[in-house]
C-alpha cells in the first residue's frame, strides 16, 4: 500500500505544483549563476546510493566547501536560497526521487556516505527501509542550520549530538510504521513548516 500511496499522492503533487514548480526553477535561474537543480549523491535502501534531487540554494562548487549548512546565513546562500530553505521548497524536487522509486514521501533522511559509513551496526538498521522526504528528524531538527550556527564545531555537533538523536527517531518510526504514523508525519511536517 506504502508505495502505491508514495507514487499517487507524488504524481498528484507534482501535476497541482507545476506551476510553482516552475517559478522557483525560474527565480533560482535568474538569481545566480548555475544549474537549478542541484544532484547530491545520497545512500539509501540497502546500502544503495542515488542522486537526489533539490533547488540548488547555494552557489556553484559550495559543497566543496563543506557538507554542512552552517547557521541560516551561510555566505554560500544565495538569495533565493535562502527562502527555499526557509520554507523547505528547495526540497520539492524530491517527488521526482519518489516517482523514480528511490524514495518514500516519509522515511529516514537520506544520508552522505561519509556520515553513513559512521553509523554503528544498529544505526545502520535505518538502511532497511526507503528513505523519505521527511520523517520525526527532520520535524524535530527544523532549525539544524541555527544549532550547527551557534557551535563552535558544527562538525563535532552534528556527528556526537544531532546524528545519533536523529537515527535513534528513525528507529522509532521503523517500530511505529504504517500508513497512519506517515499521515500523521506529513500533517506535522506541513504544520512545521508554516508556523
Amino acid at each position: 500500500m506504502k508505495p502505491l500511496f508514495d507514487f499517487t499522492l507524488s504524481l498528484l503533487l507534482v501535476l497541482l505544483l507545476a506551476p510553482l514548480l516552475l517559478l522557483l526553477s525560474l527565480w533560482v535561474r535568474l538569481d545566480s549563476e548555475g544549474p537549478v537543480f542541484y544532484l547530491q549523491e545520497r545512500v539509501g535502501w540497502q546500502g544503495t546510493t542515488f542522486r537526489i534531487f533539490k533547488f540548488r540554494t547555494m552557489h556553484s562548487d559550495a559543497d566543496k566547501k563543506g557538507l554542512l549548512t552552517v547557521g541560516g546565513r551561510d555566505p554560500r546562500i544565495t538569495r533565493a536560497g535562502y527562502y527555499l530553505r526557509r520554507y523547505k521548497l528547495d526540497e520539492l524536487p524530491q517527488l521526482f526521487n519518489v516517482l523514480r522509486g528511490e524514495m518514500s514521501l516519509v522515511g529516514p533522511r537520506p544520508e552522505v556516505m561519509k556520515y553513513v559509513s559512521l553509523y554503528t551496526p544498529e544505526q545502520r538498521k535505518v538502511l532497511n527501509i526507503k528513505p523519505g522526504i521527511t520523517d520525526y528528524a527532520s520535524i524535530a531538527f527544523a532549525n539544524e542550520n541555527e544549532l550547527l550556527g551557534k557551535s563552535a564545531d558544527p562538525e563535532t555537533t552534528y556527528v556526537n549530538e544531532i546524528m545519533p538523536t536523529k537515527l535513534q527517531l528513525n528507529l522509532k518510526y521503523m517500530q511505529e510504521q504504517n500508513f497512519f504514523t506517515d499521515i500523521k508525519i506529513l500533517f506535522r511536517t506541513v504544520v512545521r513548516i508554516i508556523s
